[in-house]
């Protein structure tokens, strides 16, 4: 556990549009994955592993889905009478009545939360990576290093088909301080992509949040660091263990499958460092007598009947007898009736596919079905 008093800020919504159909009713870190799993739930986990008791949870729209996920926190044992988990709600901005932009302007209208904190130092993070954070050798290392702000980064994240604007890549030395930070560009050889979790010194963070919201400056990243970077002492902390990303339909498909890899999820759910999620109290998956079920994750609550094979299946879905899925992501409640056949394709929550029906996608791109719809 962490010697050093530290506290963690979530940005909740900060890469929605990246993904427009999948948090079109839920915020990126509301976002379901791995069958029972939101986005959230690493972070959360990370932080609680490594003895982080104050979070702040800063939400922007479509909060509704999160908030009822955390709850007051027990799952993470954040229901705590002192500090614990605290939720922001959207918010304007004093001058312009409109809501923030950009990390600064949301770490500027919690900058009471931080203050108020008896943490020494601020661990940021958004909620597009899947992945099991040693939050606590980060920190540790952080401080070890003497630097003032410590970018965690990945040398093995390969963005292969795209590059987003938001994307972040940096450039290091010997010592691994930070000599250079991109923005929306392919990570060049010897570089490493950016995890979008920082670590801040507390009095360093209330200053240039302070000094960058006087100046309308709203990224943090691209308007404070990159411009500063041979100013203030940037320190590169890198995470070497599995981790995807997610910034769209086919990415959010790829890291659900590699779940299927017993290596994969060896990494991601090891006994260490255990992942926790809010509990429903669903009876056992149970399967029919002419199930046929390969290389899948089934989810409690489930009623397998069909043949189900390379798929993650989220709690409460039922695939009738005579139905098949292959390649698939189904979301909770999802019905995929007798004789349907689907393969690759990604429902929402509460999607039913009527007997009959033939449904395909591509693994290169997935077909996506909205939440509630009947086909």
């Amino acid at each position: 556990m962490l010697t050093h008093k530290t506290m963690a800020i979530v940005f909740a919504n900060m890469h929605d549009k990246s993904i427009p159909d999948l948090t079109e009713v839920r915020s990126m870190a509301s976002l379901p994955i791995g069958a029972r799993y939101r986005m959230i739930d690493f972070y959360l986990s990370s932080f609680v592993n490594a003895g982080i008791t104050n979070v702040g949870i800063v939400v922007k729209s479509n909060y509704h889905s999160l908030m009822d996920h955390l709850g007051a926190g027990r799952e993470w044992d954040l229901s705590r009478k002192i500090e614990g988990l605290s939720i922001f709600p959207p918010f304007s901005t004093i001058e312009y009545g409109e809501l923030y932009h950009g990390r600064i302007g949301a770490l500027y209208e919690v900058l009471s939360f931080i203050r108020d904190s008896k943490a020494e130092y601020v661990v940021m993070a958004d909620c597009n990576h899947m992945a099991n954070f040693d939050v606590e050798a980060f920190v540790n290392e952080h401080i070890e290093s003497g630097a003032q702000v410590s970018m965690v980064c990945s040398p093995n994240l390969n963005l292969g088909r795209k590059v987003e604007a938001s994307s972040v890549c940096v450039k290091y030395d010997e010592s691994m301080r930070i000599t250079d930070i991109l923005s929306g560009a392919r990570c060049p050889d010897g570089g490493a992509d950016s995890l979008n979790l920082f670590i801040v010194n507390k009095d360093c963070l209330v200053d240039m949040v302070e000094d960058a919201y006087s100046r309308s400056i709203n990224f943090f990243e691209r308007e404070i660091l990159t411009p500063n970077v041979d100013k203030i002492h940037i320190h590169c902390i890198l995470h070497t263990d599995f981790v995807r990303r997610v910034y769209d339909n086919r990415s959010y498909v790829d890291a659900s499958m590699a779940l299927l890899d017993p290596v994969v999820r060896d990494a991601l759910f090891n006994t260490t460092r255990k992942i926790y999620t809010k509990v429903r109290d669903d009876a056992p998956a149970k399967y029919g007598l002419d199930a046929v079920v390969k290389n899948s994750l089934i989810a409690d609550g489930c009623v397998i009947e069909g043949t189900v094979e390379n798929s993650i299946v989220f709690r409460g879905v039922r695939v009738e007898k005579g139905a098949v899925v292959r390649n698939c992501v189904l979301m909770q409640d999802t019905v995929i009736s007798s004789g349907a056949n689907v393969e690759s394709i990604l429902t929402d929550k509460n999607v039913t596919i009527h007997s009959g029906r033939h449904l395909a996608g591509h693994n290169s791109y997935p077909l996506y079905i909205k939440k509630y719809s009947i086909v």
